[in-house]
């Protein structure tokens, strides 16, 4: 069924009253097979998400450092500044790092029964992976990542890499 009214968004009306809320995530819409909100940045970000859909950024307020994880592997950043949009297809795994201050807009498909967001963590130091949390995000209202963080960095063993001993520090402190 749909909504006999379409949803218009003020962006930046919408970022406002996320950091008035103190909260990271504002769902704009979860309708259908579409799902928008704003995020907020974070103080610290680690890991790479691999998303089971395509994933659109628009920066509303501030600018992004965008990691993503090269086939060939290793690392590499693209830099979307304020006003600026990047597509980032199926499969890419990408870390989102911006400022608190700094408000993205992300549309993507609804999860399908089954599908599974994926949040790697890699070594510091030699770049091996070094763990996986896999979740079902039914409501993004839930804040995935926090989650996937809390059990990530309250695990010594999951942040020990297993190829050079390195402990990946508690970002959370």
């Amino acid at each position: 069924m749909h909504p006999s009214k379409m949803p218009i968004v003020e962006l930046r009306k919408a970022a406002d009253e996320l950091a008035a809320a103190g909260k990271r995530v504002k769902v704009l819409w979860q309708e259908s097979e579409s799902l928008a909100f704003i995020a907020r940045g974070r103080e610290y970000r680690s890991e790479f998400h691999l998303n089971p859909s395509d994933e659109v950024m628009f920066m509303v307020r501030g600018s992004m450092d965008l990691h993503y994880r090269k086939p060939e592997g290793g690392s590499d950043i693209a830099v979307i500044p304020e006003g600026a949009t990047i597509f980032t297809p199926t499969g890419i795994a990408h870390s989102p790092r911006f400022a608190p201050d700094a408000f993205v807009l992300v549309i993507e498909r609804l999860r399908r029964p089954g599908e599974l967001d994926r949040f790697r963590w890699f070594c510091p130091k030699c770049d091996e992976f070094l763990h996986e949390e896999a979740v079902h995000v039914s409501d993004y209202r839930t804040d995935p990542v926090a989650g996937a963080y809390q059990r990530f960095y309250g695990d010594v063993d999951a942040r020990t890499c297993k190829a050079c001993g390195t402990v990946m520090p508690d970002e959370r402190l």
